[in-house]
């Protein structure tokens, strides 16, 4: 089916079903199809309105940073926050993406639903590089904490700047490589999935091994001070390792009904879907906690 068709009914659909051989096709046909559709926008306008909500009150946040410190807003910046505030850019392209979808499955508009796709593509592998960036960070900090001292002064905040840099055009160049050539996203996605769940995996035993065999401290306050950062650390990675855990689920769900051709596993596809919201709220739920701007965070924090 070309996709610079802007229309398209139901039944002239249909008749193209049998030469669908891509999975961005068998994609098309569940977003368009019955009773998936239902789902699909439900999860849409549910998406919508849980992530837009938080990436504003952390752009707010941010932006307030900004006007405080000025131009050292970046230098003075975590790496784990920076990596936070492009995700949450990454979550914009995300409700743009499912705007389009919404807009696509309700004027059965192909070319919608692409540009929906491929949004929403650039967010999803941006998402999990950064996830990934976050748990290195947490190891170096938990495990080398001495070279991590380092890495948070210029040379650290210069290789900081280039992996953002080389992440966003990575993103653009394998959706675009993907949009070429369909059948390969379902590769990329399992890949990206198994090299992050190995490298989180690696992180949080990593921590896990330096708390259960502490190192010499300088005193009892300190070393207890030390263990809740790494115990923190330990969290965030086990946190993030669980969500991507979901997320090879539904990209494993994904590449069974891709590779089975099995059409009438829409709902069960569609339904699947609802396992990657997790990545898209996680880091910046945690940031909001971490800066009390919840009313329940803050009063737990007092």
């Amino acid at each position: 089916m070309s996709r610079n068709s802007s229309f398209f009914t139901n039944s002239s659909f249909d008749l193209h079903l049998s030469s669908m051989n891509t999975s961005l096709s068998l994609y098309m046909y569940c977003l368009i199809s019955k009773p998936s559709s239902y789902i699909n926008c439900a999860f849409s306008i549910t998406a919508i309105f849980l992530v837009l909500p938080v990436c504003i009150l952390i752009l707010q946040h941010g932006l307030q940073e900004w006007r405080k410190k000025g131009s050292t807003f970046m230098e003075v910046l975590s790496h784990s926050d920076c990596f936070t505030y492009n995700i949450v850019i990454m979550d914009l392209f995300a409700v743009l993406a499912w705007i389009f979808t919404y807009c696509g499955i309700v004027m059965n508009n192909l070319n919608m639903l692409s540009w929906g796709f491929y949004l929403y593509s650039v967010s999803f592998f941006g998402v999990i590089f950064f996830h990934m960036l976050t748990c290195v960070e947490h190891y170096m900090a938990a495990v080398h904490p001495i070279t991590y001292r380092s890495l948070r002064r210029e040379r650290g905040v210069r290789i900081r700047k280039i992996s953002i840099g080389c992440i966003w055009l990575l993103c653009f160049a394998i959706t675009g490589f993907a949009m070429i050539d369909d059948r390969i996203i379902a590769i990329l996605n399992f890949c990206l999935l198994t090299l992050s769940l190995t490298v989180s995996s690696f992180c949080s035993l990593s921590v896990l091994r330096v708390l259960i065999h502490p190192g010499p401290g300088k005193d009892g306050r300190n070393r207890d001070r030390v263990d809740q950062s790494k115990k923190r650390a330990f969290y965030t990675i086990v946190t993030i390792l669980g969500m991507l855990v979901l997320t090879f689920v539904w990209d494993l769900n994904w590449s069974v009904v891709y590779v089975t051709g099995k059409f009438n596993g829409c709902v069960l596809l569609s339904w699947s879907v609802w396992f990657n919201l997790p990545s898209n709220v996680l880091l910046p739920l945690l940031f909001l906690h971490r800066k009390g701007k919840v009313v329940c965070c803050k009063n737990n924090m007092q």
